[in-house]
């Protein structure tokens, strides 16, 4: 009899945004997959976690997954997390998921952490309908993206980095507009987290005048007047 894959959401911030159903589902798997075994290991010793650890990442993902795949069919449990998040969310996951549905294989996803819902619900923008744009191409094909984005009436979540944020701010006021609202949030569920709302100029503004840390998540919508 096959195993099961169960993809487990790991705090974004606080430690205590982990479930007990994740925590136990964790305790029971043969094994886990992660992206760092390192930052896992502080978390799977918070929660007297000991289970055998194995490196699952982007640059090893492709070559990772047919073993994976084969000790699924042997019957063993697998629990897959990445350093926050719920994996498959702009982070490993998506490969072994295909792979798994191609060999007909069960999957369980557990609710749990991400980062986009708590920034989208605080952001006081329209969220009975939104697109979840992830990170931006780095530079291939950036600009024609953001100029498909631009056209959509929906709001848009963004996942960026510290460093390129205000690059993203400035581009997102050429493409969209001045009149785009937006909202950064950063350090979500942590000691110092911090959301800013207003017009496009107001938060490349707030963008400029300090050191931004940690993930950010940027939503824009520039349908509203």
């Amino acid at each position: 009899m096959s195993g099961i894959l169960y993809f487990v959401p790991t705090p974004v911030g606080n430690l205590e945004d982990m479930t007990f159903r994740a925590v136990k589902m964790l305790k029971e798997v043969d094994y886990i997959l992660c992206e760092d075994t390192r930052t896992s290991g502080v978390l799977l010793k918070h929660y007297e976690i000991s289970k055998p650890l194995k490196s699952y990442h982007l640059h090893n993902e492709h070559t990772a997954t047919e073993k994976v795949i084969s000790d699924l069919k042997n019957g063993q449990n697998i629990a897959i997390i990445t350093d926050a998040g719920t994996p498959g969310i702009s982070d490993p996951g998506y490969l072994l998921a295909k792979a798994c549905s191609d060999h007909h294989l069960e999957m369980i996803c557990l609710p749990g952490a991400t980062a986009l819902i708590p920034a989208l619900v605080v952001s006081g923008l329209p969220n009975n309908e939104f697109l979840f744009a992830g990170f931006l191409p780095p530079k291939k094909g950036r600009q024609t993206k953001l100029k498909q984005l631009a056209e959509e009436k929906k709001t848009i979540v963004f996942y960026e980095s510290p460093h390129k944020i205000n690059t993203t701010l400035e581009q997102i006021k050429e493409f969209f507009g001045d009149e785009t609202r937006a909202s950064l949030s950063r350090e979500i569920s942590k000691k110092f987290e911090e959301t800013k709302r207003g017009s496009i100029d107001e938060l490349i503004e707030f963008s400029k005048s300090k050191t931004l840390k940690g993930e950010i998540v940027l939503i824009v919508n520039n349908a509203l007047k």
